[in-house]
């Protein structure tokens, strides 16, 4: 009996080193306890499964008919590698039917996803999505030039849009977009996945609880190879679909990044080419840049700086402070982000979330957007502001002077 105490209380001690509690883990009875005396008898002998209750936050998510059901369009290497798999693991979200102008690319995925040949839609036969009254929302995940003319689109046949970044090509474009749906009571929402990225998230806590006291620079660091002999890097080199180059495609990460960290807006911005329009890219020449420095000012003072590029990879988000300095590095990867605090006290490199939670809460509060009929935390206003601070950044780099930012509307 007291070798049996003993195992109890060690159980116990693991248990509460864990973090857990005894409450949620199966305990054999006094019964199945005393049953253990022999080493003889089978193992498990005499235990019962418990029927316990449901825990108060189900994990399960709602039920079919109660999820807001999406048609993903364009059937790209994000939406095959990322959107569509995350979509399973949602709360509130199902997917409803697949876009594509590839019929048998998008009868495979529907395959794999349980759908039928009537979820499938081909892009000359979007409006046909208005009948279907299994899809409550579309995803627009196709190259910038096409989310206005797909999200007017979709609007007008009563269908709310989450639509990827950059939001589209002009400003000019976003408001359309904001138009449409305003007009259609429709929500839009802009595919910013970092809003919800847990280290991101946490550089933001540690800000505002003045942990590295006054910011005083944030660097923000973005640059991705683009290859023009594969169908996601042949549309970036190209200003008709694309709408822009290494800025609009993945530096806006470092703007929107700066923006969002610091809690201000930029009043002013400078820029240079380090390889403007024109330049050679595997072979082809692009008309978009490939590589841009930029620099904006904010009203506490703050200077963050950018670069982003088409021809190497980088992937950083620096933050210098009075009293410390965070690092995210990589920033914003679609997994193994990390972050790193640097203080008088030391430096500390804590793990506060997985990489999934990105995609899984911005897939969700887009649904709950639909759901409450709100605006979502990133609005067709957020994208629309990132579009109108880099088309000043594109100014600033071709007229070679600081450009002031009006202030948001």
């Amino acid at each position: 009996m007291a070798e049996q105490l003993g195992r109890a209380l060690t159980r116990r001690q693991f248990v509460s080193s864990m973090g857990l509690t005894l409450a949620a883990i199966p305990v054999a009875s006094a019964a199945a306890v005393a049953g253990m005396q022999s080493a003889a008898s089978p193992a498990g002998a005499g235990a019962q499964p418990a029927a316990r209750p449901m825990p108060k936050e189900n994990k399960l998510g709602d039920p079919p008919g109660r999820r807001v059901g999406i048609a993903v369009v364009g059937l790209g290497n994000y939406a095959l590698g990322q959107i569509l798999p995350r979509i399973a693991q949602t709360q509130h979200l199902r997917l409803a039917a697949v876009v594509s102008g590839n019929r048998d690319k998008a009868r495979t995925v529907a395959d794999a996803y349980g759908l039928s040949a009537q979820n499938i839609y081909d892009y000359a036969g979007f409006e046909k999505l208005r009948d279907d009254k299994s899809v409550d929302a579309v995803y627009i995940i196709l190259p910038p030039a096409l989310h206005a003319e797909y999200t007017v689109r979709a609007a007008q046949i009563g269908k709310h849009v989450l639509c990827e970044k950059p939001m589209a090509p002009t400003s000019d474009d976003c408001r359309r977009m904001i138009d449409a749906c305003a007009r259609a009571n429709r929500r839009l929402m802009i595919g910013y996945r970092v809003h919800w990225e847990p280290h991101n998230l946490e550089a933001i806590r540690l800000m505002r609880k003045g942990e590295i006291g006054q910011p005083l620079q944030i660097v923000g660091q973005h640059g991705t190879p683009a290859d023009p002999s594969t169908p996601h890097g042949e549309w970036r080199i190209r200003r008709a679909l694309s709408g822009g180059g290494s800025l609009w495609d993945v530096g806006i990460y470092s703007l929107n990044g700066a923006r969002f960290l610091s809690g201000e807006e930029p009043v002013e911005v400078r820029a240079s080419y380090r390889r403007p329009p024109g330049a050679d890219i595997g072979g082809v020449v692009a008309d978009v840049e490939s590589g841009i420095n930029w620099e904006a000012r904010f009203p506490s003072g703050l200077v963050a700086v950018g670069t982003s590029a088409y021809d190497y990879t980088v992937n950083h988000m620096f933050v210098h402070g009075e009293k410390g300095s965070i690092a995210l590095s990589p920033a914003t990867s679609y997994q193994g982000n990390e972050i790193r605090i640097k203080t008088s006290a030391g430096e500390e490199k804590p793990k506060v979330g997985e990489a999934d939670e990105q995609f899984l809460g911005m897939l969700d509060e887009f649904a709950l957007a639909v759901r409450e009929n709100r605006e979502p935390r990133t609005s067709g206003r957020e994208g629309l502001r990132d579009v109108q601070i880099m088309e000043l950044i594109y100014e600033a780099a071709r007229t070679g002077r600081a450009v002031a930012v009006p202030p948001a509307a």
